[in-house]
């Protein structure tokens, strides 16, 4: 069972360069997907319905903005979009999914960097992370069977940026969005890419400047993380760097197909 997670900074513009050609070519069951900033009715049916799978979306209230969807070849057991929390509901930020035995949450963290790029949502962003924490904790401590994907907004250790100390003041990799993030882990989740990979030089965000890309001055902010209790079932995790369309590229998960049942 593969599952993909995807920024693709917008789905209308990504639907036009390829994205449905890798959602193929991936061969991916679930397509956990960020930012699409649209609602479903501004989708035409070939993006918002394809054929083979059954969709979700999720929007802010804000136009243009945030958002996140979810593609199945099979059908969503429960879905649950909110946190209790109007503001961050309102962004249209998670959704939490069944498949049967596997819960999958789609989840698009805040940036902690303001308009002006001062950092001023950085206590939001926090506060996001802690919400989504105790949502999932008594599942995740019991044995259940979660894997939460998306674009984390939070590089976890230096390895993990090309240049970890230009950024220790940047939104990303900030001492106090690190710290909430390796709470995650010190309770039992699983980064599932360090899971396989211990080397550098792998990214999943780049900045859009010139040249950028190319160098490969990037970041891995786009993290799966595994519970304990699907552990078991987790086969493989990767960076698909190769494939463009967004300043994101898609990570994977693969476990075997026994997680859901």
């Amino acid at each position: 069972m593969r599952i993909v997670s995807w920024n693709v900074n917008g789905l209308r513009s990504i639907a036009g360069k390829g994205f449905f050609d890798f959602m193929r070519d991936a061969d991916a069951d679930v397509v956990a997907v960020q930012e699409t900033r649209a609602r479903k009715d501004q989708l035409p049916e070939e993006i918002h319905s394809p054929n083979g799978y059954q969709t979700h979306f999720v929007a802010a209230e804000r136009a243009g903005y945030s958002g996140v969807a979810l593609y199945s070849r099979r059908g969503i057991d429960r879905m649950v979009t909110s946190l209790g929390a109007k503001v961050f509901d309102s962004e249209g930020r998670v959704q939490i999914g069944r498949l049967g035995a596997l819960t999958i949450v789609n989840a698009y963290f805040p940036n902690g960097s303001g308009q002006d790029r001062d950092n001023s949502r950085v206590p939001y962003k926090l506060r996001f992370y802690r919400k989504l924490f105790r949502a999932l904790e008594a599942g995740a401590d019991t044995g259940g069977r979660i894997v939460v994907l998306g674009d984390f907004n939070t590089a976890p250790e230096e390895i993990d940026l090309a240049r970890p100390k230009e950024n220790v003041k940047t939104s990303g990799f900030l001492p106090e969005e690190r710290k909430e993030l390796a709470r995650w882990l010190s309770s039992g989740w699983v980064d599932s890419f360090r899971h396989f990979e211990k080397g550098p030089g792998h990214y999943s965000w780049w900045s859009q400047r010139f040249g950028v890309r190319e160098r490969n001055v990037g970041w891995r902010i786009d993290l799966a993380l595994v519970s304990p209790g699907a552990m078991p079932f987790l086969r493989a995790a990767a960076i698909h760097s190769h494939v463009q369309g967004s300043d994101h590229c898609p990570i994977s998960v693969d476990f075997d197909d026994r997680v859901t049942s």
